[in-house]
């Protein structure tokens, strides 16, 4: 078996042990056995870090239910091969090199050059670390207005949903009845970024404290991946923040009833969850075209590599963008912070663009048919085909924000966004590849040609 395919099936036994527990009848408030598409769907939306939702999180659920949610959560925000890895060691067992290979291939990131088990113990210790530091600010907030001990669960879930950008809430509006508190408005966003950028910058962000903390002589050589992100997340974010801000600052939907301070806390929230965590602080299905549309593209792009996000990630935006520049410029090579960027990550990067574009336009269109045929009646009850596209991307990219028709969704388009979600979360290239199977090496050098392009 392929490692891309043990990944894959990894994630499916997960998604399965998670839907077979949330059908069980404790899971339920109302005490009966669960629907099975039901369990099925959020499972799925949990495994992959989504958020999307067909029912109430907070009010469908028992507390038993939502602790499965949380836990396949945190599994599906490490990964499969983390999470399995983890518990090995735990075991005291030893694992082999296809396992190590496994967890590179996860990662998407060939650093694995060290100790791998140290690896993946500094990841356990980072993410329980931002998720304690998330429960300890988030708690007085919810514990004011909730009591201690309801305070402190919606804190612990609401920090690991944050942390592994997932968007679940237990509130029914998720976090629209704290625009205006600066604690969440700037305590989810710094999980989300840190949970996105991933676990090679963090590790770095680490060594460049404790390298000024201790004052040392030699020079701080940062990778060419840590620069790419931070300088694209921060670009996204402040460009984001700024126009969301515009967008929707005359929206009597969304912010033009908020005083200029909301309306800033708002749009800034906005920004950092659109691109892969899902919670809103407003009404998304009010939203402007120009800002649905504006959300769409930060969704897609997503988070950043080895991250708890999806989407193409900012490292292929940043890629394809000065491969564009390149070419205007007449150059022949790409090169970002002075590194000339291999050709073969070009052509994964492209790769990517194309596979997920394909895959959003084709799950749009097979929703936008079936919805046509089962319900003709589905687009006339003022469902846009821009909506359609909203909920495709945002499963694909794991985002988990909605306009709101995915639970009026039959059942086979359900499944569609279902098999879009976990898409998503495996990579397109990775589920492409666990089809297809071992790549093969060519042998055959052909001839250059040149052909029209653009």
């Amino acid at each position: 078996m392929t490692i891309s395919r043990t990944i894959c099936l990894g994630f499916i036994a997960v998604i399965t042990v998670g839907t077979l527990l949330l059908m069980l009848p404790f899971a339920t408030n109302d005490g009966g056995w669960n629907n099975p598409l039901v369990a099925f769907f959020t499972s799925t939306s949990a495994v992959c870090v989504t958020g999307l939702i067909v029912v109430d999180t907070g009010s469908y659920f028992s507390f038993w239910g939502q602790l499965i949610i949380l836990l396949l959560i945190q599994v599906g925000g490490l990964g499969y091969m983390t999470t399995t890895t983890f518990l090995i060691l735990l075991l005291g067992r030893r694992f082999d090199l296809r396992q190590k290979l496994a967890i590179q291939e996860s990662f998407d990131r060939p650093f694995l050059h060290g100790n791998s088990q140290t690896l993946i113990r500094s990841i356990i210790a980072t993410t329980l670390t931002f998720e304690i530091l998330g429960v300890i600010l988030m708690f007085n907030v919810f514990a004011e207005k909730y009591g201690t001990l309801q305070g402190l669960w919606l804190a612990i879930f609401h920090s690991i949903s944050a942390w592994n950008n997932a968007g679940f809430s237990l509130f029914f509006d998720s976090l629209m009845g704290f625009y205006d508190s600066w604690i969440i408005n700037f305590t989810i966003p710094l999980l989300i970024i840190f949970g996105g950028i991933g676990y090679q910058v963090i590790m770095e962000l680490y060594m460049a404290i404790v390298h000024l903390v201790t004052k040392k002589q030699e020079r701080l050589l940062f990778s060419l991946n840590f620069k790419v992100v931070i300088s694209t997340t921060a670009i996204l974010l402040v460009a984001g923040t700024i126009i969301f801000f515009i967008i929707e600052y005359a929206n009597p939907d969304t912010l033009r009833g908020l005083d200029f301070r909301s309306k800033l806390l708002t749009a800034w929230f906005q920004s950092v969850t659109t691109r892969t965590a899902g919670f809103n602080s407003i009404d998304i299905g009010q939203m402007t075209f120009a800002g649905l549309f504006l959300t769409m593209g930060f969704m897609f792009i997503g988070a950043s590599p080895s991250g708890t996000g999806g989407g193409i990630k900012t490292t292929t935006l940043r890629i394809l963008f000065n491969c564009t520049r390149s070419v205007l410029r007449g150059n022949d090579e790409v090169v970002m912070f002075r590194r000339e960027i291999p050709v073969s990550l070009i052509l994964k990067a492209v790769a990517v663009v194309f596979g997920s574009t394909n895959m959003v336009v084709l799950i749009t269109f097979l929703i936008s048919l079936n919805e046509g045929l089962v319900n003709p009646s589905f687009f006339d009850s003022g469902v846009s085909s821009l909506q359609v596209l909203f909920e495709v991307i945002s499963a694909f990219a794991t985002v988990g924000l909605s306009t709101g028709i995915t639970a009026s969704l039959s059942p086979v388009s359900q499944l569609l966004l279902i098999l879009t979600m976990y898409t998503g979360r495996v990579g397109i290239l990775l589920f492409m590849a666990s089809i297809i199977g071992d790549t093969r090496p060519r042998v055959v050098q052909y001839p250059e040609e040149n052909l029209l392009v653009g």
